[in-house]
């Protein structure tokens, strides 16, 4: 219960009315917040687009992943970064990953640096530049490779990053827990597979494991954001998309929830994670619709991404 009495606490002391309807129509007895009033959260997060701003305070986001069977995942996650607002995006991938990746778009920069000897301390003077980093897009499952990568989540922890985890990442996570337990701010995104590898059937019990100040986002037809200090769910997101289901649409959700959680800290959201969390399963499954609506069977994780912008402006745009 503590993220709802810490999101009442902050729309109780804001200055704009819909905040201070939220704190009024909120009821702790229900244990839930409803969606048009958690949009109106997320639309407060959105920053205004203006002339004073410089490059990267709208998202400086990492996104460490990409091997030579799988170049594409890490590309949906960086660019569906991009196309939702944030001004860089670093992807830190294998060497034989790299050119393919440059290949995509010569708007992402790609360093092929995570099979080098010296991976860690050639990574590290950019990761403290990032404001969140995605770990896991098209990583692949190569020891020496999830070696380094433990690593760099070490030392992302000592620099105090925020993290999203998705696809091996989580694998990542399941050899090894510890490297997350008890790191604040850090989010999960599993799919149903992925959940069940990671908690079983005592989710409660499991999920406690994690410790304090983790977010877990379960992927399904309704997305579950979960509370690992209790393992229980906290909200069930809005129900949405389509039958299709083709690849890359976690890929793009890791990346839209890196720059809303981006968002949401830089306007010190008490409960940035879960706002991100919620932002990026609604932007998905819309995506998701508009895309179908055009493409049907034929739809792809691209054809979603190209959706971005009209969802949200439709739906995510602060208009006031």
């Amino acid at each position: 219960m503590k993220i709802f009495t810490s999101l009442v606490s902050f729309l109780t002391i804001s200055i704009t009315s819909r905040r201070l309807i939220f704190a009024k129509e909120f009821s702790m007895t229900n244990a839930s917040i409803s969606d048009n009033l958690l949009m109106e959260q997320v639309r407060d997060i959105v920053p205004k687009l203006s002339n004073d701003r410089h490059k990267g305070q709208a998202g400086r986001i990492g996104v460490v992943g990409g091997s030579k069977e799988y170049p594409g995942a890490p590309y949906f996650s960086a660019i569906s970064a991009l196309k939702l607002g944030a001004d860089l995006v670093h992807v830190f991938c294998t060497s034989s990953a790299a050119p393919v990746i440059k290949s995509y778009s010569p708007d992402l920069i790609v360093h092929p640096l995570l099979d080098s000897d010296d991976a860690v301390s050639t990574i590290e003077p950019w990761l403290e530049r990032l404001h969140v980093i995605v770990i896991g897009p098209g990583l692949g499952r190569e020891t020496s490779i999830l070696t380094t990568v433990s690593e760099l989540v070490k030392l992302c922890r000592r620099l105090n990053k925020r993290l999203v985890f998705d696809a091996d990442g989580l694998f990542l996570i399941n050899q090894d827990i510890s490297l997350i337990r008890d790191y604040p701010g850090t989010i999960l995104t599993p799919n149903a597979a992925e959940f069940s590898r990671l908690f079983g059937d005592t989710v409660a019990e499991k999920m406690k494991e994690l410790g304090e100040g983790v977010t877990v986002i379960k992927k399904g037809s309704k997305d579950q954001i979960y509370n690992s200090t209790n393992g229980t769910v906290l909200h069930e997101c809005p129900a949405g998309g389509s039958g299709r289901r083709c690849g890359g649409q976690g890929d793009l959700m890791s990346g839209v929830i890196a720059t809303f959680y981006h968002w949401s800290l830089e306007k010190k959201h008490p409960e940035a994670a879960f706002i991100a969390s919620y932002a990026g399963s609604v932007l998905t499954k819309k995506c998701n619709e508009y895309a179908f609506l055009l493409k049907g069977r034929s739809m792809l994780a691209s054809d979603m991404i190209e959706q971005i912008h009209q969802v949200f402006d439709d739906f995510f745009e602060n208009k006031d």
